[in-house]
């Protein structure tokens, strides 16, 4: 749930919503404003759970050290790291580093407060461009990232044995629709995801969507339709539960936990929920409507870097995000956030230390940003619409095509 609720606050930012109770007078700047190596640097992050004396407090703090400085580092709540943003930037006291989760990105580009990372001379090279591009507005990119996560299928061994179903046959949706046929048939329940009536919703919905060579541009169109209707058939059919429409993507796992689902959609996050579920388990990629790994969207934080008055402060920023983004800290970094690491060389280190993850780096690399290929703020207007869609085809209110079409209908008014 951590990554997909700071999800949510693209939707808000996109409005230009800004809480009223926001007090950024202390929160931002520093007392160094000039280029000097001494001083404190501020830093916002999303991560309230991790306090300064846990292994990515000590981290931050550690990379200010490096750089001959203190770092000041605030954790807050998404909504409230966004929301801040936005109004210091206004009031000329942003952060000098901020992590932000990607869909954000486009935001706070869009609002004219991030730096391009090439202008500040950080190397984006051996970043992988799938990852990357959440980040990139107009050809430049405006933050590093830090890790992703994203969605595959969870899979009960013992119920695909008892159903004698083998998950190397799942190859595409037809592959996997009989297979959860044949589990119904053995008397156990079928797949459970999240269509719930939010961000999480459009998140677990994208890789069928994708998958089916859908356009977030043209929901309707007979791609997009195809993906809808398998959900609508799965669910009609008992394949699937009706209370997927309630569900979260915490409240899905929970159902997949109980070990009586033969499937669940769920991300990486979930790894050590996993491992003490109490049965064996497997992973493999969603599957494409036609075959190979469907794109599932990315989660995960971008380090970026606000807009400051003082520009000599720049030179130990970048000191400190290139800290941050060594390997060696990255492979620390990804390992406390259940996160795959942006590089091919840090992903290797982490399969060596964890077997489990390497389904999980197969499915990054095919995965894609929400807000990638120029669609940026678009994407919150779109979600929306694409969960209200889900929530309507599924409960039977609509049929996946009426459903879709005023989906389409409503996005473009309101984009």
């Amino acid at each position: 749930m951590r990554h997909l609720r700071r999800t949510l606050i693209a939707a808000v930012l996109a409005t230009g919503t800004l809480t009223s109770a926001v007090a950024c007078s202390s929160a931002g700047g520093s007392d160094d404003s000039g280029g000097s190596a001494k001083g404190t640097y501020t830093f916002w992050d999303p991560y309230p759970q991790f306090d300064a004396s846990s292994e990515w407090g000590k981290r931050v703090a550690g990379c200010g050290t490096q750089a001959g400085v203190t770092v000041k580092r605030t954790a807050m709540d998404t909504t409230d790291l966004g929301n801040k943003a936005l109004l210091a930037a206004q009031q000329g006291n942003a952060p000098d580093i901020m992590l932000v989760d990607n869909p954000v990105v486009s935001t706070l580009v869009q609002a004219g407060i991030l730096n391009k990372t090439g202008d500040l001379g950080l190397n984006t090279s051996s970043i992988q461009q799938n990852i990357l591009g959440a980040g990139v507005m107009d050809g430049s990119a405006y933050g590093v990232p830090i890790g992703a996560n994203t969605l595959a299928l969870y899979y009960n061994k013992d119920i695909l044995k008892t159903a004698g179903v083998d998950p190397a046959g799942i190859k595409d949706w037809a592959t996997l629709t009989a297979a959860l046929q044949k589990v119904k048939t053995a008397g156990k329940k079928g797949i459970t995801f999240s269509a719930i009536g939010t961000e999480e919703g459009s998140f677990q919905f994208l890789p069928w969507f994708w998958g089916a060579g859908g356009d977030l541009t043209r929901l309707n169109d007979p791609n997009g339709v195809a993906a809808l209707s398998l959900w609508k058939d799965w669910v009609s059919q008992g394949l699937a539960p009706n209370d997927v429409l309630q569900n979260t993507q915490t409240t899905s796992w929970q159902e997949f936990a109980t070990g009586r689902y033969a499937f669940g959609e769920n991300g990486t996050w979930q790894l050590a929920n996993a491992a003490k579920a109490g049965f064996p388990y497997g992973v493999i990629n969603i599957p494409a409507r036609n075959g190979g790994s469907a794109p599932a969207p990315t989660g995960g934080e971008f380090v970026t870097v606000p807009v400051q008055k003082a520009t000599g402060r720049y030179d130990v920023t970048k000191k400190i995000v290139n800290c941050l983004i060594s390997p060696t800290n990255l492979l620390a970094t990804d390992t406390t956030l259940s996160y795959v690491a942006p590089t091919s060389a840090v992903q290797q280190q982490q399969v060596q230390q964890n077997a489990a993850l390497k389904p999980w780096v197969s499915a990054v690399a095919a995965a894609r940003g929400r807000t990638s290929n120029g669609l940026g703020t678009k994407y919150p207007v779109i979600s929306q619409q694409m969960w209200t869609a889900v929530q309507s085809a599924l409960s039977g209110g609509k049929s996946p095509q009426a459903a879709l079409d005023a989906a389409q209908a409503a996005a473009g008014r309101k984009g």
